[in-house]
């Protein structure tokens, strides 16, 4: 008897079971049902809301209706770092380098499947803007020339250059020598125009109009005569900064003693007079200045620095104000420093270290010894101002600011670019490797079936023979 009455009290049981496991899955609002059943809800809280129905779920958004897949979210590049991150300053210049716990940048910046974080570009480049591969030939007479704006990392880039390229004879730099000797292999040429290889030889800090116009001449005069004859290839390379750090790097620069007087400044064959170019202080140098002080100086050359040293001076009348009026005088430095940027053969920025080294060695086919550092704490972002002050030198810095943005999107769209084309390479690298696996297994694989086929063969023979 009990028996039997176990048997008809399991089945309801079992039965209600299952209804109960049946109804969390099915009822669309089992979340809030089921975690409040048996519960009232509070006068201050509202009840669970009601199943939608199939028209009402339709018509609501997804916040009320049934909640849409989320698609994961792009892979996230490399943190570009605070406003005017760059790098240190050593008594000449700066040292414009990485972090050594920040992530190394091309491992960052390729997610898992390979492709690059989103990019939004503001400017329209062509392929061969992008594009930026240089047959340079180093046992030649091709040259890198590097255009060294202050205050940019110059200085440290330039020791890269000397220092840190793997090359098949280094250059040669003694201690206590300023300079570094930078041989082409097996020749008593240089294939470096710099300040760690040649100096100076255009002048302290000379800028496109000066180098374009002095390099070819200095080049001639330490080459043999005998190749005159022969091309010559310039490849012109150069920094950038942020113009606010870049600017404020320069002021405190200023303010220990740096005056940077020695600099010609030539432009259609001449310095400027001072009526065209005066003074900011009366005295040697300019210590101690206050940044009032040196932000209220109408001659400062501080001011778009980087796009005067960028443009060709000659097209506006050099250094000669009244040659033009200052909007249109503006108006063609700007687009002067844009067109001399986008044509150069490399420019890298300070805040980007690791792209700046990787998009160097992917242009010239040259590789660096060590990773490139950055450096995020420098004087420039030690100095604490305030939006007004912030404001007023962006004022004062406009072109250079407009140059900046500039260069940072063709920057980004160059690296993304040349990734992108590293990627394709590699998967089609990939490819033909996997073709030549399955073109050997094809070539081995019918040779064995001839080898059974002939064995199976003599095997039916010898049988018949023997039948």
């Amino acid at each position: 008897m009990d028996e039997r009455f176990n048997k008809w009290l399991l089945t309801p049981v079992l039965t209600l079971l299952f209804v109960v496991i049946m109804y969390q899955y099915v009822s669309p609002s089992c979340t809030s049902s089921c975690a409040n059943f048996g519960e009232r809800p509070r006068a201050d809280e509202p009840g669970p809301p009601a199943a939608a129905g199939p028209a009402r779920r339709a018509q609501a958004p997804p916040e009320q209706g049934e909640r849409r897949p989320q698609l994961p979210p792009p892979p996230r590049g490399p943190p570009e770092g605070p406003r005017g991150a760059a790098a240190p300053e050593d008594e000449d210049d700066e040292l414009g380098e990485p972090e050594d716990d920040e992530e190394e940048e091309p491992d960052s910046e390729a997610a898992e499947n390979g492709s690059l974080p989103r990019f939004a570009p503001r400017f329209n480049f062509t392929l061969q803007d992008l594009t930026r591969f240089v047959d340079f030939n180093i046992k030649g007479r091709d040259v890198i020339v590097f255009l060294h704006i202050q205050k940019t990392g110059g200085t440290t880039f330039g020791r890269h250059l000397v220092k840190n390229i793997r090359l098949e004879q280094p250059c040669s730099c003694k201690a206590g020598q300023k300079k570094c000797t930078c041989h082409r292999p097996g020749k008593k040429e240089t294939w470096l125009f710099s300040r760690f290889s040649t100096g100076w030889s255009c002048g302290l800090h000379a800028d496109w109009t000066e180098l374009t116009n002095c390099v070819p001449a200095i080049m001639d005069k330490k080459d043999c005569p005998r190749n005159h004859s022969h091309t010559r290839n310039f490849y012109y390379i150069t920094m950038l900064r942020d113009p606010v750090s870049r600017y404020l790097s320069e002021w405190k620069h200023v303010q220990r003693g740096a005056t940077w007087k020695t600099s010609l400044h030539m432009c259609d064959g001449r310095s400027p007079t001072p009526d065209e170019l005066p003074t900011c202080y009366p005295g040697d140098d300019w210590s101690g200045v206050s940044l009032r002080e040196f932000m209220d100086c109408p001659y400062n050359l501080a001011n778009n620095r980087q796009v005067r040293m960028l443009a060709d001076l000659s097209l506006v009348g050099c250094y000669n104000l009244t040659f033009m009026n200052e909007s249109e005088r503006n108006t063609i430095l700007l687009q002067s420093a844009k067109n001399n940027l986008k044509n150069m053969a490399f420019f890298g920025l300070t805040e980007f270290q690791r792209k700046t080294q990787f998009l160097f060695e992917r242009t010239f086919n040259l590789k660096f010894i060590s990773p490139f550092t950055q450096f995020n704490i420098t004087r420039a972002s030690n100095v604490d101002i305030n939006e007004g002050a912030r404001q007023h030198i962006e004022e004062l810095n406009f072109l250079d600011v407009q140059l900046y943005e500039y260069a940072k999107d063709l920057f980004q769209q160059r690296y993304h670019h040349t990734k992108q084309l590293e990627h394709q390479r590699d998967r089609q690298k990939r490819r033909e490797e996997r073709r030549l696996q399955r073109e050997h297994r094809g070539h081995r694989w019918p040779k064995e079936d001839g080898n059974t086929e002939r064995a199976v063969t003599e095997d039916y023979n010898s049988q018949v023979v023997r039948w």
